[in-house]
């Protein structure tokens, strides 16, 4: 992904709301079940991780993007912006 297509996905998820809140249960299947159909939805969501440490925060989206085949554009605090462009 390159430097100007990212600060696009940056301003375009800004006024987004998050779609997927990840609890104190972490990653489970469910969310990523959940995060996969925004993803499919959407191609760009937001995703707020809550009760982890910032180094957890990391792992969790690391580990999303992985899970999904989706790359992170942003994690700023408790937010993570992730990206997927849609097949069709």
């Amino acid at each position: 992904m390159d430097t100007s297509f990212r600060q696009e996905l940056k301003a375009k998820a800004h006024h987004l709301k998050p779609v997927v809140l990840l609890g104190s249960k972490g990653l489970t299947p469910a969310v990523v079940e959940e995060t996969n159909l925004a993803l499919q939805i959407h191609e760009l969501i937001k995703v707020k991780i809550n009760g982890a440490e910032k180094a957890d925060r990391q792992l969790i989206s690391a580990e999303l993007c992985l899970q999904l085949q989706a790359e992170l554009v942003q994690l700023i605090g408790n937010t993570a912006i992730l990206y997927r462009k849609n097949p069709d």
